[in-house]
């Protein structure tokens, strides 16, 4: 082996052992280049820190939303904002900024089932994790589920604390939990944990007036709404079911298409 490429080999360690990919995998695309076009030194590693940096902000952002878990297709493009009055388009427009995260504030969705509290939610998800911050998007349900066994293990403090690195946590349908008092007490704790420090966005076909059937207990009901709703931006959402306004929307176009099909045999 030359020293050429003894030098090369201890290069290409030293770069995996800072782990610098990026100066790895295109120093040598890069330096052919250089040569051709006549860049100088700074040129040179500026294309490199370049390159370097994308590739981290790109890896970056595949890791958040591999772990934001957020439900497929529920961007803000695919939303139809149009639908909602002007206030709150304004409003979730604000909320994908992610000023809000800053502030610890909470966002609750309230509305009817079908009405577009999880695509708003999930898209706004998206946007805050696209900007670099740490989500996690669930059900109430499985996350209080997950809660429950960690407790019965004697690990509900760890389990706190993995989700406490995500600056907001986006909890979908809190109207649907089973009321059983060992989950009500998880999810209590849940939302004391992070009051004041980390947001929270929550959906609800259950108006706060009536978070007594998933907290049971009136004092607890009372703390948990003080939690949640002391330092939050609440979204009501008006009108008819959206789902159900798209069902109806498909069988007319169906039942015309039946009628042309009928005409024309």
């Amino acid at each position: 082996m030359s020293a050429v490429e003894i030098r090369e080999e201890v290069l290409q360690m030293r770069l995996k052992g800072l782990r610098l990919p990026g100066f790895l995998a295109h120093y040598a695309p890069l330096a052919e280049r250089a040569i051709t076009e006549g860049w100088g030194p700074i040129e040179y590693l500026s294309e490199l820190v370049d390159v370097e940096a994308a590739e981290r902000s790109d890896r970056r952002l595949k890791r958040l939303l591999d772990e934001a878990e957020l439900p497929p297709g529920k961007t803000l493009k695919s939303l139809e904002l149009p639908r909602y009055p002007a206030p709150m388009r304004t409003q979730i427009q604000e909320l994908c900024r992610g000023q809000f995260l800053s502030e610890a504030t909470n966002v609750c969705l309230v509305g009817r089932p079908g009405t577009g509290k999880s695509h708003v939610m999930a898209a706004v998800a998206r946007s805050l994790v696209e900007r670099g911050s740490a989500v996690f998007y669930t059900t109430v349900a499985a996350l209080v589920e997950k809660l429950l066994a960690a407790k019965r293990d004697l690990r509900l403090a760890r389990e706190l604390k993995r989700l406490d690195r995500f600056e907001c946590l986006a909890l979908d349908d809190i109207g649907y939990v089973q009321q059983d008092r060992a989950e009500m007490e998880v999810l209590f704790t849940l939302l004391a944990e992070r009051y004041e420090r980390k947001s929270v966005m929550i959906t609800s076909n259950l108006v706060f007036s009536q978070w007594d059937q998933i907290f049971k207990d009136p004092m607890t009901t009372a703390a948990a709404i003080d939690r949640v709703v002391h330092h939050a931006v609440v979204l009501e959402f008006p009108g008819p079911s959206y789902r159900a306004e798209q069902a109806e929307r498909r069988a007319a176009v169906s039942a015309k298409e039946q009628r042309a099909g009928a005409v024309s045999s």
